[in-house]
Formats: structure tokens, sequence, C-alpha cells
């Protein structure tokens, strides 16, 4: 099905640009690009558009956050120059001042998160959607990219395939979590056949198993875990996770994410065992906690001492009986190490259908900085199929968002023949 040179353009003015995907990221290209008068039509497999976005908007939709733009970086790990290039296009403003157009009004939250005040992402889908109708996009429901021939992309729709030359293509197909909501990876694949440098999916924002007794599981699971920092190798992140049967998920856990994932590999490649550190009292110091200990009575058991001395919740005493046991004879500041890093072997992550989101995709340094295939004119990719990651908190959507402006202007200028790409400012 795909040709060796993937997408032919096709210059007749009315042929439109083609955008395969109608997640978050298409569908800031199609606005884009319907707003600048273009014809435009958006190809989804799934029976309706951005259910990944609705899902993960039923507990709140969290746009973006609200820090200051120089403490992004951090977020976006090695994939930070590319994706900062992308938000200085368009930022966590640009982003609120878009929904408020929509009539989808933000606030931020107590976390600095930034949410719509309807909260749910259903009223944005619907205003969104409306205006891009009233652009003249044209939305195929149910319509599967297969790949490329004779230069156009080509859809299979209810059992039949359709062929459509166009004047530029953007593939926005998603990562590969939650795939029964339409993120399957299967757009990689397509990209993978034509020869695109990409890596295997893997999971992201997602769970890490311990090996919990059943004891635990049965009195805790569901449980939160408040302001405790979590340590792993020399990585140390402050924040709350939720008891879950199968181990710990939750903010402070995703934030770790790509330091869980090297240090699984590491192991399985003969290292050290994976370990996870749960300072139950960030706060304070282990001399403080030792001077309070010495204070409790000698009379009590140990398991009394701690949970007076330290006011452990009895979900925080199970935990610490969960690690191996102490000696014995251990003194007080012996006790108070452990409750400064309760060590938990990691035995794995939970699987992308899971996942919150995925690492891995298209290697951006086989795209030009408007997102365009470098041996591929007038192919383009955008959101969560290129290969980078975020912790939850904004950062994912307004990175997504981002970036479909980027690779739909980047496709006006190319189309204008101003130029392959607009460069980076």
């Amino acid at each position: 099905m795909t040709s060796s040179l993937a997408f032919h353009p096709d210059t007749g003015p009315r042929s439109p640009v083609v955008v395969i995907g109608a997640g978050p990221a298409g569908l800031m290209v199609a606005e884009r690009l319907s707003s600048a008068g273009l014809t435009v039509e958006v190809h989804e497999s799934m029976p309706s558009p951005a259910r990944k976005l609705l899902m993960a908007g039923r507990g709140g939709l969290n746009l973006t956050h609200n820090e200051p733009l120089d403490r992004f970086p951090a977020r976006y790990g090695e994939a930070a120059p590319g994706v900062m290039d992308w938000l200085s296009r368009f930022g966590p403003q640009d982003l609120r001042d878009w929904a408020d157009g929509l009539g989808a009004e933000t606030f931020v939250g107590s976390s600095g998160r930034v949410f719509p005040k309807a909260m749910k992402a259903s009223p944005l889908l619907r205003a969104w959607l409306q205006r891009l109708q009233d652009q003249g996009v044209t939305l195929h429901s149910g319509s599967r990219w297969i790949g490329f021939e004779n230069g156009a992309p080509v859809f299979e729709q209810a059992g039949e395939s359709r062929r459509i030359p166009a004047r530029a293509v953007v593939v926005a197909t998603g990562g590969a979590s939650w795939p029964r909501l339409g993120s399957d990876g299967q757009g990689r694949g397509v990209l993978a056949d034509l020869g695109v440098p990409c890596t295997g999916f893997r999971p992201a924002n997602v769970g890490v198993r311990l090996d919990w007794s059943e004891e635990f599981i049965a009195a805790h699971a569901g449980q939160p875990l408040k302001a405790v920092a979590l340590t792993l190798e020399r990585r140390r992140v402050r924040g709350e996770a939720m008891v879950t049967r199968y181990g710990l998920e939750g903010g402070a856990i995703y934030d770790l994410g790509p330091e869980l994932r090297q240090a699984l590999a590491k192991a399985q490649d003969g290292g050290e065992p994976a370990r996870l550190y749960i300072d139950l009292r960030p706060s304070e110091t282990a001399e403080a906690l030792a001077a309070r200990l010495a204070k409790a009575p000698a009379s009590l058991s140990r398991a009394n001492r701690l949970r007076r001395a330290a006011r452990l919740r009895p979900v925080e005493a199970a935990l610490l009986r969960q690690a191996s046991p102490l000696p014995a004879g251990a003194n007080d500041r012996a006790l108070a190490e452990r409750l400064k890093g309760v060590p938990l072997a990691i035995t794995g992550l939970q699987g992308l259908e899971r996942a919150i989101s995925s690492a891995g995709g298209i290697d951006l340094a086989a795209l030009t900085p408007g997102l365009m295939v470098v041996d591929q004119p007038g192919l383009f990719v955008a959101g969560e199929l290129l290969d980078w990651e975020a912790p939850t908190g904004g950062y994912l959507l307004q990175a997504v968002m981002a970036s479909g402006v980027v690779a739909a202007d980047a496709a006006l200028d190319w189309i204008a023949g101003a130029g392959p790409v607009r460069e980076a400012e």
C-alpha cells in the first residue's frame, strides 16, 4: 500500500489538507489551517472525535499549568529543547486565551493547574467542533488511515477504501496509551514502514508494581499517602501517591516515570534490583525524628513508639511492615532513617492499556523545526505520536496542542511557498 515516496502534494487549490487523527493535536491543526482559508478534511478511526480528551476530562480537564515558563523545561526531559520551541509559539496564556474564546473560561487551581470553569471536557469540545464546522472543516469518523497509494493517503471506511489527493498531510494519530479510545499506535507503524525513524511506545504516567502482602492490600488499597517524598536513584520528588492492589499510582509516581523505566531496564540487564524509597516525613530531619523517638516511653513496642512519635497514619504504619524488617536492636536513629526512606522492591510498571500517556514514537531529529518529515516534503507529524513525554499537571495537553499549532503554521508556510518551515524564533 505504501509507496517508496510516501506523499506527493497535489497542487490544486481545491485539494484539501488532510489531517489524520481527531484528538487535540489534529483538531488544533484543522482549526489553524481552516481559519487561513484552506480546505481541511479530518479523518478519525473512531466513531467520534477526541475520545481520550473526554476521558481525561471526566475528573477535571487540566489544560495547562500556571507556573513560570522557565520551569517548564524540567517537565520534558531530553525533549525539552524541541518542546519549548513549541511552547514559545503557543504557551500557557495562549491556551487559556484560546479556551476563553470558545466560551470555556479558565481558572487556576490551588496547585497551579489550569482548568475550564465547567471542569469537564465535553462543553469545550462541543464548542470547538462547532467552530470547526463553521470554518468548513469536514470530519470523517470511522475512517482509518492505511497508508499511501500513488502519493496520496488512503483510508478505509465502512468496508471501502478511498484515496484522497492532498496538498499536505498532518499525522496526529496519538500515542499508544488507552488504545480502546483510539490511540493504538497504528500511525507510528505506517510511518515506520516509510523509513521514518521512530522508537516503540512505552507506558508513561502509569502506576508502579510493588509486592504488597494480601493483608496490606485488603486493609489499605485505595488509601492515599499524603505529603510524602519518593526517591529513585538520584531523583527525588514530593507529592502524593495512591495505594492500589498492584502497587502505587499518582502524580509523584508519574514524575518518576523515565527513572522507573531506566531502573527496571538496568535490573533486567543484571544490575542492582530496582528500589523505591518513600520518605514518610519529608519536612523533618532524621535527627528530629530520632529525638522524638527517644522521648517515647521505653515500655512501648517498637511499632507503638514509631506510631506515637511520628504520628503515623494506619496506612503509613502498615507500609513500614512491607519493607524488610530492621534488626531487633535497631536504635532510634536507625528507626528514624527508616521513616525517611522505606525501601520497596519494584517489580514492574502497568502496561500501555493502563497508562495515561506514552513515551516513544517518531524521532524529533527526523523532523524539521516545523515538524515536517525531512525527506517527505508536505508530510507533517504532531501530538503524542512524537517521541516526547511529560508528567501530568497540564504539561501533556499544553505541549500536544502547541505541537499542533507549530505543524499547522509550518504547513501554511510550506503550501504558500514561503519556505520549507518557519524557522524557530
